[in-house]
């Protein structure tokens, strides 16, 4: 098959002398990588350190905000006003281009983390706020979105650049919203059982459900998360079972 596809991970996300992930390995093997702006993971020295390695190695580079929760990392649902939510996006975002900066590289993308992202996903108007506040600084910014959610709808009413994303490591529900991480099988932990998934459903152009439902969508980078601890195994197993299928990986695109 003719078709390429980028693949990201979720990564600079380690704190001091805490670590998290091996971001140096998944560097080597992704062609994008979503750095953590230091609300949810991450801090002044790790987002530097991993933008580097990731400018070095030729991986795009992505803002990957989140809730102002390190204890949570980023993963429990807060209630907070939308206009303080979209400072935090724009706070998150400028640091991440300014470190760039620094190290003579570009933010090509953003992508929302966690409980941040799963709330945008279900709600059309919270996503298109949220986006919305990042474009106020780059209107080119590609903003990454989960496929066949209310944030696709968001981008599409917005008129920005966007790509729509999947999962290697997580299981879908029929209405296209992952599995809910406290459920069993929630999290893929097996690269073979991810591989050939993702093959089917790029193959396809439809995430496929837990239950074998495919939802037809746009598929545009596939992602592994770097806190996974099999993260290496399987963004190399879903790389090569992609590129063993005929299609390229590559990183993103300023437009889509």
């Amino acid at each position: 098959m003719t078709r390429t596809v980028d693949l990201n991970a979720d990564m600079g996300e380690s704190f001091g002398a805490w670590t998290m992930g091996n971001d140096a390995a998944l560097l080597e093997i992704v062609t994008s990588a979503n750095i953590a702006c230091g609300f949810h993971a991450g801090d002044p020295d790790v987002m530097a350190h991993t933008m580097r390695l990731a400018h070095q190695n030729g991986v795009g580079i992505g803002a990957h905000p989140g809730f102002m929760d390190l204890q949570g990392f980023g993963r429990r649902r807060m209630n907070v006003p939308m206009a303080t939510l979209q400072n935090w996006v724009r706070y998150q975002f400028a640091a991440s281009l300014g470190m760039a900066k620094a190290m003579g590289a570009d933010v090509r993308h953003l992508k929302l983390h966690g409980a941040l992202s799963n709330m945008a996903s279900e709600d059309v108007e919270m996503a298109k706020s949220l986006f919305s506040a990042a474009l106020d600084i780059d209107p080119d910014i590609i903003i990454m979105v989960l496929a066949a959610t209310p944030m696709e709808q968001a981008v599409r009413e917005l008129g920005c650049g966007w790509a729509g994303e999947i999962f290697a490591d997580r299981a879908y529900r029929e209405d296209g919203q992952l599995v809910d991480r406290r459920q069993p099988g929630a999290v893929i932990h097996d690269p073979a059982i991810a591989a050939a998934r993702i093959v089917d459903m790029v193959k396809s152009d439809a995430i496929i459900t837990e239950t074998g439902v495919e939802i037809p969508t746009s598929i545009d980078t596939i992602c592994v998360h770097g806190d996974t601890p099999e993260a290496v195994e399987l963004a190399r197993a879903v790389r090569d079972g992609l590129e063993t299928a005929g299609v390229t990986v590559a990183p993103l695109g300023r437009a889509v």
